[in-house]
Parts: C-alpha cells; structure tokens; sequence
C-alpha cells in the first residue's frame, strides 16, 4: 500500500527546487571555482548554496524532519521523514556548460522514496513523482512508453567508470542487446525515460542522494526502477539501478545483467 504524502510536503517541495534553482543557474557557464572532495568528485559554491537554502526550508517548515545531503551531511536519519538532497547531479556536466545536470529532491517514509523532484534549472524543466498519483513534466501527466523488446529498446548510462570490475562485462552485454546505447544524461535520462523518449537507463556505484528521487518518478510515469537484482530502491540499496519504462523489457534487461540471457549485438545509431 503506497503512503500518502501530505500536500503541504508535494509543495514545500516545490519550493526547495524554486529556491535552489536561480542559485544554480546564476553559476552556470560562469568561471566558478571546483573543488575536489575527499573522493576526488567536484563540488562548487553552487552545490553548497543550493543544498543551504533548500535546508533552511526544511528547518523552517518541517524541523522534524530528517536530511540526508550530498554537501552538508546528515540529521535525523531515525525520523520517519527523511529529505534527501543533491542539489546539482551532474556536476561535471555543470562545469563544463552542459544543461543535463539536475537538482534532485526526494523524501524518503520510513527509508522509502515516496516522492522525488527532478529539476533542470537552465532549461526550466520539471518532473514530480508522488507515492500514488501520476507523475508529472511541467504541471502535465505523464507516461512511459510500451517497449517489450529488448533489441528494440534506447539506453543511457551516464559513464564508464561507474561499472567497475564485472559489473563492466555485465554492463557490455547490455549494451550489445538494445537497440540504441549512449553514454551521458546524469539524472536527466531518468526524466526522459519517465516523459517516454528513453526505454532503459542503467548504473551503478551510485548512493542515496542520486537515485532515491527518480524512484517516484519512474513509477509514477509507470515504469519499474530497482537494482540489479530486482529489489526495490530503499536507503540500503546497493547502488546499482536499473530503471525500464516496460516491465517485460525490465526483466530482459535483469536476465542480461544476471547473465542468464544471452547478449546479442546492438544497433548503436548516433
């Protein structure tokens, strides 16, 4: 049964990604400083505004709520709401001028993502995902697309050095399945997917504040995101996501990367 998110957090929502959004945007394609993180990803003043302001609300609005954020830590992680946030994914598509980063949003019930913002601020793009109710684009619903072949099915993954070790040769023979495989997109592939121009995206190594806001997205559109091995996305998944706008196709992709299926040869187009 899929809980019911009060309205005043749908909006409050909504308000983080309208605060963060001019903070971001006003640093983009500017000389803005990088600095490297202690596991060598970048961060910029950006990022850490972001994340402030979107926190103030949360303190002002709902203080006991819990907040997992990628820049300024964690709080509350025992609350029965918790607040996950990454206020730019895709930093290095941000600092290099590329508009297919995004800030993510996503509130978690009991470790569960029940609702999920993606936001592009350059473009002025949104999609909203809510626990039992369709998923939106700009205020309008909604909806994967019908895909059941798996060689008929466009793919993104947003870099190699994701898939380390055998997660790599599993990853190839996905890719030498589907129809179409690309690298890049970030979050932004999970909102295409959702809005039905993409059938798969596929990743790994990834933690909390990257994946738990496409989770109500993807399922809001109609779509079936996991982990590689099929559980749900939760607080301790295991980082690898696989996300299908069609079930059948979802389960085409997991036997490949089980490596029960066999691999064919795909049609890469662009």
């Amino acid at each position: 049964m899929s809980v019911a998110v009060p309205e005043r957090y749908v909006a409050l929502a909504g308000r983080m990604a309208d605060v963060a959004r001019p903070i971001v945007a006003r640093h983009f394609r500017t000389r803005v400083a990088v600095l490297d993180k202690q596991d060598t990803s970048p961060v910029t003043i950006a990022d850490r505004d972001a994340e402030s302001a979107m926190r103030a609300l949360i303190t002002a609005e709902a203080p006991d709520h819990g907040v997992w954020g990628e820049e300024h830590g964690q709080e509350r992680l025992d609350a029965k709401w918790v607040w996950v946030l990454d206020p730019i994914d895709g930093t290095k598509a941000f600092i290099t001028g590329m508009p297919i980063f995004g800030t993510l949003i996503a509130l978690l019930h009991r470790g569960v993502p029940v609702l999920g913002v993606i936001d592009q601020p350059i473009l002025g793009e949104r999609w909203l995902g809510v626990a039992g109710r369709p998923s939106s684009f700009n205020g309008r619903e909604i909806a994967v697309r019908p895909c059941p072949a798996l060689d008929d099915a466009y793919m993104y993954s947003t870099a190699p050095i994701m898939f380390p070790g055998d997660l790599e040769t599993r990853h190839a023979g996905l890719c030498r399945s589907v129809k179409l495989f690309r690298w890049g997109g970030d979050c932004y592939g999970y909102g295409l997917l959702a809005s039905g121009h993409v059938d798969l995206v596929v990743e790994a190594s990834l933690k909390l504040h990257d994946f738990a806001a496409l989770v109500p997205v993807i399922e809001g559109a109609g779509g079936l995101i996991t982990d590689w091995a099929g559980k749900r996305l939760d607080i301790a998944s295991d980082g690898t996501v696989l996300a299908a706008g069609d079930r059948a196709t979802h389960a085409a992709a997991q036997a490949v990367l089980a490596g029960t299926a066999s691999a064919g040869n795909h049609r890469r187009l662009g």
